[in-house]
């Protein structure tokens, strides 16, 4: 079964109970198991820019390589292509924000944080700057996958403050990495493993700043057949809580198996190089 019918994809985004206007940027692509979240930042209309920006950079590189990327067949070009894939792609889209806000001083400033995910072959490709987050459902358990690129996380890694503690802060938005800021970007990657059942929620900070890791595992196990519906509640309890910032969120849900089925020559030639 191919990426497209394996996978169930949705997305919802409100621009919450305060903000007057919406600076996050989503896109899905189910085709080749693409999902992309920014959350931007600036003055004015800029942060939406910025984020736009980042999403659409993303999504036209991948779909550049998909043929690479999902050839029907596994190939060596998978084993760490799609992590440099998207680490490519989100360096392409830093500097494009950066020659937008060159080129229109009323964009100077602007910035976005971003988290992507890339699905083939049983696998997910993990990309991501800033303080918007990856989470996996598995067994009812929720984990992050991502951790912040923000003061707070780096206090809570040095062991200055508990997890508890930086729920209180009044510094949750100070973030140490965004894509707009700087001419060289550090992007975080990995990949992980999937599992037939697994939930991907992708969310900007206006979601975990509003719900606990809790909240936000018992909304999933208890939508979890419904996967739309799932989004909509979590957009709602965001904002029953306040919404202080925009909410945005991005369910994958793993329905089958996506294994891509390797050819004779290729195993053949696997097994050569192995033994050379």
């Amino acid at each position: 079964m191919n990426v497209q019918q394996a996978l169930e994809m949705v997305t919802q985004t409100d621009s919450g109970m305060v903000r007057s206007h919406n600076e996050d940027s989503l896109v899905l692509d189910s085709s080749c198991g693409l999902a992309v979240l920014a959350d931007g930042m600036g003055g004015y209309n800029a942060g939406e820019v910025a984020s736009n920006i980042a999403i659409s950079v993303v999504s036209k590189e991948v779909k550049r390589y998909q043929s690479k990327i999902h050839p029907g067949k596994k190939s060596e070009i998978e084993e760490g292509f799609s992590e440099e894939l998207l680490r490519e792609s989100i360096i392409k889209a830093n500097t494009a924000i950066l020659s937008s806000a060159r080129k229109q001083p009323e964009y100077a400033g602007m910035g976005t944080t971003i988290v992507s995910a890339l699905f083939y072959d049983n696998r997910v490709a993990v990309a991501h700057v800033g303080d918007s987050r990856l989470y996996r459902l598995r067994a009812d358990y929720l984990e992050s996958i991502t951790l912040d690129h923000s003061l707070l996380q780096e206090q809570i890694n040095e062991g200055f403050i508990s997890k508890e503690e930086a729920r209180l802060s009044r510094n949750k938005n100070l973030v140490t990495r965004a894509l707009g800021v700087e001419i060289d970007v550090e992007v975080e990657t990995h990949v992980h493993e999937v599992k037939v059942g697994d939930i991907y929620l992708l969310c900007s900070d206006g979601l975990n700043d509003m719900l606990e890791d809790d909240e936000i595992c018992a909304t999933l196990v208890m939508y979890k057949s419904n996967v739309p519906l799932a989004a909509e509640r979590l957009i709602q309890l965001a904002n029953d809580k306040g919404g202080k910032d925009n909410v945005s969120v991005i369910l994958v849900k793993i329905n089958s198996d996506f294994a891509v089925s390797a050819s004779w020559f290729e195993k053949l030639l696997l097994r050569f190089k192995k033994t050379s």
